[in-house]
């Protein structure tokens, strides 16, 4: 009889240790990361959960348009068909805010998901119309000259198909406008949400010794005219070293671009409010 109460016991507590186990992953999510942005999140082996469970709520993803199928590749996808914009990012991200996935709890904070069209844009950016329009009641739009927030941002970059998107009167993405030109493109924020640029384009230092000057005020300058109109800004192919990321968010960039999500993530926790705003420069 003790034999058999001690089972039961340990069957017990099996199965309550079972029942914590998901929670326990869920709990395990980091506090939303304003300033994080991951680059190709698809590398690593839990597309949109490592991105989500680092605390990150800006991410990318890569895409061509294949036999009508809009395919997440960093270059011309041969095989892995399967791993479609949809399947990889719009139906688990859908199903995380609604509470139907297991797997992540719905983001503390919309999720900007901005698209790399790697192939022509305007065809392109059709089928990526119709995909949008499943989860419409999810996405932010610009809906008859109103923006709409929602739980979820799309926005495009890569090829970007200007024409198009800016002859809609509603629509479900935006553009990461260039940052090298926000000076002279000032467009209304009914099209742009971001601006970019590559990080060689604007600096040159690379984390090595002190931050150059001149460097520093030509990025503040266009991080102030940025922020002037409304836009976040991100500098992709940054180095991936601690002293760049702490200058970039001295500077007042917004988005610090990375492959290194725990890195990124452990150094914005460690910095939460000691950095400054491009506004106090």
């Amino acid at each position: 009889m003790q034999i058999l109460t001690n089972c039961t016991q340990r069957l017990k507590l099996f199965l309550f240790i079972l029942l914590l186990a998901p929670c326990a992953h869920l709990c395990a999510q980091s506090d939303p990361l304003a300033n994080a942005f991951a680059h190709n999140d698809y590398f690593h082996k839990r597309p949109l959960y490592d991105a989500l469970d680092n605390g990150f709520t800006h991410l990318e993803a890569d895409i061509y348009l294949r036999n009508g199928k809009l395919v997440v590749a960093h270059i011309l996808p041969m095989l892995e068909k399967h791993r479609t914009l949809e399947n990889l990012y719009l139906q688990p991200l859908a199903d995380c805010i609604n509470g139907k996935n297991a797997l992540a709890q719905r983001p503390l904070a919309p999720v900007t998901l901005m698209i790399d069209i790697k192939s022509n844009a305007n065809k392109t950016y059709e089928v990526l119309e119709v995909a949008l329009n499943k989860y419409k009641n999810l996405i932010s739009g610009y809906e008859n000259g109103v923006y709409v927030q929602r739980a979820i941002n799309i926005v495009i970059t890569g090829n970007k198909p200007y024409k198009l998107m800016k002859a809609e009167r509603s629509r479900l993405a935006f553009i990461d406008e260039d940052l090298t030109k926000t000076f002279r493109d000032t467009t209304a924020a009914n099209i742009y949400q971001t601006a970019s640029c590559k990080y060689s384009k604007m600096l040159k230092w690379n984390g090595k010794g002190d931050m150059p000057v001149a460097e520093r005020m030509r990025l503040t300058n266009y991080v102030a005219m940025a922020h002037k109109y409304g836009k976040k800004v991100r500098l992709w192919a940054s180095p991936e070293n601690e002293a760049v990321w702490g200058q970039l968010l001295n500077c007042g960039v917004d988005l610090i671009n990375t492959d290194k999500l725990p890195e990124l993530r452990r150094f914005l926790e460690s910095r939460a409010g000691t950095y400054a705003n491009a506004e106090e420069l």
